[in-house]
């Protein structure tokens, strides 16, 4: 009777789904040791070679964040400086109204190549 049972639970069980073919899995550096040494080798160039390019884009970046108009990285994002008027909060636990100093702020708009590359 037993042997029933399993036979019966075994033909139950709907067939098995072959094996779908898995996608080549892409390994994307998150360290910046890691994005250098990726770099370095995409590029055919030292680490440190890398490193400077990279620091010279980085610095290229923050310099032009502080422009009036800001700065484009093309295929990446705009970058630029805006300011958060003040205000008045609540502070959450004593209920009580304060007032946050209005402040800059860095805004950072994705571009449409990256919106495209990512979603």
């Amino acid at each position: 009777m037993a042997t029933k049972k399993v036979a019966a639970k075994a033909a139950a069980k709907p067939a098995a789904k072959p094996a779908a073919k898995k996608a080549a899995k892409i390994v994307v550096p998150t360290t910046k040791g890691a994005i250098l040494a990726e770099i370095a080798a995409k590029a055919g160039i030292t680490k440190a070679q890398a490193e400077a390019a990279y620091d010279t884009l980085l610095a290229i970046a923050y310099a032009g964040a502080k422009l009036p108009a800001g700065i484009t990285l093309p295929g990446l994002a705009k970058l630029s400086i805006g300011k958060r008027a003040a205000r008045t909060g609540i502070n959450p636990k004593t209920k009580e109204k304060i007032k946050i100093p209005a402040a800059k702020i860095v805004k950072v708009k994705a571009l449409k190549a990256l919106k495209d590359g990512v979603l």
